[in-house]
């Protein structure tokens, strides 16, 4: 920790608290190249969050695409807060969360990526 700041590694631990303040725990990968916190679609389903707050148009290396974004409480490294998720399928992907720099800022996080 450095200050108030707690350290994150590049893969973490997060709780999602559902809509009936149920926990579950799922990895995340930390990614400070992304501006934008990602979730995948099925997971948001399964676990009832919403409404969707707005639309967020998202550019990445696969074009640009409108996503939806939904606000969640989460817990990470022992901080419960809610933060701004967009929606996507990644469902090929090996982490259904992607942990962006808006939650970082939000947690007040620092990201080590060396551990």
């Amino acid at each position: 920790m450095v200050g108030d700041k707690k350290i994150l590694k590049i893969i973490e631990e997060v709780i999602m608290i559902d809509k009936e303040g149920k926990e579950r725990k799922i990895l995340a990968k930390i990614d400070t190249g992304a501006t934008r916190s990602s979730l995948d679609t099925r997971l948001a389903s399964e676990l009832k969050l919403g409404p969707i707050v707005r639309t967020k148009l998202i550019k990445s290396s696969h074009g640009s695409s409108l996503r939806p974004v939904i606000e969640a409480e989460l817990v990470l490294k022992g901080k419960d807060f809610k933060t701004q998720l967009t929606l996507a399928d990644r469902k090929r992907m090996k982490y259904k969360i992607l942990i962006g720099v808006n939650t970082l800022r939000e947690g007040n996080f620092l990201v080590d990526p060396s551990k």
